[in-house]
């Protein structure tokens, strides 16, 4: 049974061992999603983390993020490094000038829907070789007053990717996904436990979400089972985890 982890620790931990199921199950483009307030602000710390985990490529292993000063300062800040630390690259200087035939493996860390192109382009130029995205922001494209058209490469591009794992808290409830299960809804109960109120094939939002926590899911797939840790200790752990 799936647990609903404790710590930011225990999430990353879930992620990987999701990440590496999903690989061997012949996915390359993957992407690990934490929907929690301010995780942005971690991102450095979540890419170092993952660069570790898939250490054993060495320099085979490249990540990739947004822009030139948030490599700058990874790369300052995590001193001499077996993998390579760049970025998604710029009118200037662009993306195909940052893969090489001897990489292996690529992790890109928060790209917002601003770098779906670069993104993609990474994608397409990567072929077979795995493309790992870390807490992407591309579910932000409403708020970034981009048109029509990047809209619709922004959801041609999500349609491409499988979520290795999500984890998304709510008030009273928690979404998740850990590879190759199916879509969890977790409701939280008064004694502190989680109670699974259903397990869904696609990604459960917006008023199919709302119908599932109103107990109105046709689609309920499942039986119930329960959590011992209540979400406000959850949220406690993550946020603890953030703010060091």
């Amino acid at each position: 049974m799936t647990q609903i982890p404790q710590s930011l620790e225990s999430a990353i931990a879930q992620a990987h061992t999701a990440t590496l199921t999903a690989l061997e199950s012949g996915f390359n483009r993957l992407q690990i999603e934490l929907i929690i307030p301010e995780i942005a602000l971690k991102a450095q710390e979540l890419a170092f983390a993952f660069a570790q985990l898939f250490g054993e490529y060495g320099a085979g292993l490249k990540v990739f993020f947004p822009d030139t000063g948030a490599a700058a300062l990874a790369r300052r800040e995590w001193g001499e490094t077996t993998f390579v630390v760049t970025d998604l690259g710029s009118s200037r200087s662009p993306i195909e000038n940052r893969v090489s035939d001897t990489d292996e493996f690529y992790l890109v860390v928060s790209p917002s829907a601003v770098e779906v192109a670069q993104v993609e382009k990474l994608c397409n130029l990567a072929g077979d070789r795995p493309v790992i995205l870390i807490i992407p922001q591309l579910e932000d494209i409403s708020v970034v007053g981009i048109g029509y058209a990047a809209r619709q490469l922004r959801e041609r591009f999500l349609s491409t990717l499988e979520s290795s794992y999500y984890y998304r808290p709510l008030e009273d409830a928690v979404v998740m996904r850990v590879f190759p299960g199916l879509w969890q809804v977790w409701r939280e109960l008064e004694d502190n436990k989680f109670e699974l109120i259903t397990e869904v094939p696609k990604k459960p939002l917006g008023e199919v979400l709302d119908r599932i926590l109103m107990g109105q899911n046709d689609d309920d797939q499942s039986n119930v089972k329960s959590n011992s840790l209540g979400l406000f200790a959850t949220m406690k752990n993550f946020l603890k985890a953030l703010n060091n």
